[in-house]
């Protein structure tokens, strides 16, 4: 029980902070872009329901059924902050794992070294799928799911591996060979669908990937930085209360 507080106490409270965080950068910038895309993406819905509508393809009078989505404003406000704060915990959790086991080790993480874990997350979950299937907004063209969600997941795994040799693999000549999982997944390349580009102009679409990418930075780094602190803070708290009078 004690290894379990020592792992997840420290990833709950970073992770709440860093979701509340993220939740509040994506408000500068992400958000309201999505909200512009989803203008575009919603008239031209409505023209092809008028459209089929005129053509016979909807008896008259009955109402086409719409998948549920909450409301603008405190409600999706309310549902995007708990999945920030569900998913930095997620996060968090692997940090706080790490941390710990260095901790086993010997080698103490303090917060400036939680940058550095912070950012190599932010290369491993964002960065390095981005270079394949950038951020995109409602009615972007996409290929089909599964096929992005595997090469996500390879994507994934494989610069996890490749970073974690480069930074740790003994002896040192094997951390270069982590430079080969870091591009395999490029090399295969990102599933693209046949016709690229959405609803949205190509300058908004533009600007969603960098402010997309800007704010998982910002996001990460404080990750990385709080759970690293979380876990420091609450090492010394209990070698306080072990300590003899």
């Amino acid at each position: 029980m004690a290894l379990l507080g020592r792992i997840l106490l420290p990833a709950v409270i970073a992770g709440i902070l860093s979701g509340a965080l993220l939740t509040g950068l994506q408000h500068i910038e992400v958000i309201p872009l999505i909200y512009q895309a989803e203008t575009f993406e919603n008239s031209a819905a409505a023209v092809h329901a008028h459209d089929h509508e005129a053509a016979g393809g909807l008896e008259a009078g009955a109402p086409e059924s719409e998948p549920w989505a909450p409301d603008d404003g405190i409600e999706r406000t309310a549902i995007t902050l708990l999945a920030n704060i569900v998913a930095a915990v997620g996060f968090a959790l692997l940090l706080s794992v790490a941390f710990v086991l260095l901790s086993a080790k010997g080698r103490s993480v303090v917060w400036r070294g939680g940058l550095l874990w912070g950012l190599a997350g932010f290369g491993i979950f964002n960065l390095a799928p981005a270079l394949g299937l950038p951020p995109e907004l409602p009615g972007s063209e996409a290929a089909a799911l599964d096929g992005r969600q595997g090469w996500w997941i390879l994507t994934v795994v494989l610069t996890a591996l490749g970073l974690g040799l480069i930074a740790f693999a003994r002896p040192v000549y094997v951390r270069a060979l982590g430079v080969i999982p870091l591009v395999i997944p490029h090399v295969i390349g990102a599933p693209a669908p046949e016709h690229h580009g959405g609803l949205a102009p190509q300058e908004m679409a533009e600007r969603f990937v960098y402010a997309s990418l800007a704010t998982s930075a910002a996001f990460w780094l404080a990750l990385g930085a709080l759970t690293a602190f979380a876990h420091g803070r609450l090492a010394r708290f209990r070698r306080g209360r072990t300590s003899p009078a």
